[in-house]
């Protein structure tokens, strides 16, 4: 592992904070009363791992990436029940990308990257209703399986 792959995947996660973040917006003008609480505290996280990661990337001499104006969400989102779906797609955004930074990091900056894959995916069976037997693994796949040149045009899936 070298401080350039530990860079890139920080900046990775940093980029997958700023699109929750803007989802979370999206998430709670949509989610119903009974969830708002919910929606609130995964947005103020989300937040707070992106200011994080800005600061790891700066410790690591990079600039951090910045936040796009919008991001294209994976589907519409007009009512409460999609926004529950919304949230738990981007918790397994996030625990896939906090899969990489485990792998590129190693000591505190990979038990910090560990928690953060944890965290999503607890959020994300939270807003799901049911685990998967891998965190972070099994979105991945999907992912990949998906990242042809059609689909990578989509940065906040």
């Amino acid at each position: 592992m070298s401080e350039k792959q530990e860079l890139e995947a920080l900046q990775k996660a940093l980029a997958a904070e700023h699109a929750a973040v803007y989802g979370y917006g999206v998430v709670g003008g949509r989610i119903g009363e009974e969830r708002r609480t919910e929606a609130r505290a995964a947005y103020d996280a989300h937040r707070a791992r992106r200011d994080a990661l800005a600061r790891a990337v700066r410790d690591l001499g990079g600039t951090p990436v910045a936040a796009a104006a919008a991001y294209a969400l994976p589907f519409p989102v007009p009512d409460s029940a999609a926004a529950v779906r919304l949230a738990a797609a981007l918790e397994d955004r996030v625990a896939g990308v906090y899969s990489d930074v485990v792998r590129a990091t190693a000591g505190g900056r990979r038990s910090t990257a560990a928690g953060a894959l944890r965290e999503a995916a607890v959020r994300a069976v939270r807003w799901r209703g049911e685990s998967v037997a891998f965190p972070g693994l099994a979105e991945r796949t999907a992912t990949a399986a998906s990242s042809s040149p059609a689909s990578s045009a989509n940065p906040s899936a």
